[in-house]
């Protein structure tokens, strides 16, 4: 059978969905989260609590993959995640596949694919870096203007990953990144290879979700990050971007109070939902489950439903 893809912001219910899913075809998940990789960061990731047992990651009896599996001095991106689900189906050939996740890039690269690209160099990352310390994310949305002003008008400034790998392309290639693309950035998935569900949540019904699940993370991922300080680690790790961990950092070095930190963290995860609903947005051939009040988010009745509509 094909693969169901699970899609949508933080906090819309992906990982309790997919596992009622799960459960009902006896399928394995593959998370498609670039932060619940890492080991050590469970709280403030919203990774599915489980245990590992014979090389697997378990949770409520089901094999979850490609989460805490990765060392938080690690890196990881889109072509990593490519050839790891690919190991997996071929490793489970006729198990159901369930995907569920919300780093869009993941998600598409594999099953719509992405144009072959140089991977960065530390060189060129270090300079992004200083330019943006230097000059905040303006300076580098400018210098990518200067550099490819097609890119530039595609790319909001808010967002500083795709920002920094434009210009990243520049550098490395002599050319205009735009001039570099085939074109699958912009094509929908196969319905014959795979079913899309997209779990969208009126604006604010998600803002409290978002803010209801960051008060109960403080306190964990307060731990977490104490936790890798004092074992060493430097607050320079790759783990330590993922959203909500800079600000504990900043709180623990008195730069900012808990209730601010919590305050931003909230802020910051809801900036980040509203990009994840404009990326999945253009998936117009997903099937789309509107959530208009907390009532209408009933997993075991909803996965009945994508179950029937997925057989038709």
């Amino acid at each position: 059978m094909k693969p169901i893809v699970l899609c949508g912001p933080t906090a819309s219910g992906k990982t309790e969905l997919a596992l009622e899913l799960a459960h009902e075809l006896k399928g394995i998940i593959i998370s498609a989260d670039s932060r619940q990789i890492y080991q050590h960061l469970t709280v403030g990731t919203a990774k599915p609590i489980g245990t590992w047992k014979n090389g697997r990651y378990w949770v409520e009896d089901v094999n979850y993959c490609l989460v805490d599996f990765l060392p938080v001095t690690q890196s990881f991106n889109a072509g990593n995640f490519c050839e790891q689900v690919r190991q997996l189906a071929q490793e489970f050939p006729h198990t159901p596949l369930i995907f569920a996740g919300g780093t869009g890039m993941y998600l598409h690269a594999y099953f719509v694919g992405m144009d072959q690209l140089p991977a960065g160099t530390p060189q060129t990352r270090a300079t992004l870096e200083q330019l943006l310390a230097q000059q905040g994310k303006e300076g580098l949305h400018r210098a990518l203007q200067a550099k490819d002003p097609i890119s530039a008008a595609q790319i909001p400034m808010g967002n500083v990953q795709r920002t920094m790998r434009a210009l990243e392309l520049c550098w490395l290639t002599g050319q205009p990144a735009s001039t570099l693309k085939s074109g699958k950035f912009f094509q929908l998935p196969d319905e014959k290879q795979s079913y899309w569900v997209y779990l969208d949540w009126e604006k604010e019904i998600l803002r409290k979700r978002i803010a209801a699940r960051t008060a109960n993370m403080m306190e964990g991922m307060i731990a977490e990050t104490r936790s890798l300080l004092n074992a060493g680690f430097p607050p320079t790790l790759p783990a330590f971007k993922s959203v909500g961990y800079p600000q504990i950092l900043a709180m623990l070095d008195g730069h900012l109070s808990a209730p601010e930190a919590q305050e931003r963290i909230c802020t910051l995860t809801c900036q980040y939902a509203k990009r994840q609903r404009t990326w999945f947005n253009r998936y117009t051939n997903a099937h789309r489950l509107t959530f208009k009040k907390p009532a209408d988010w009933d997993p075991p009745r909803l996965a009945r439903n994508i179950l029937s509509e997925y057989k038709k």
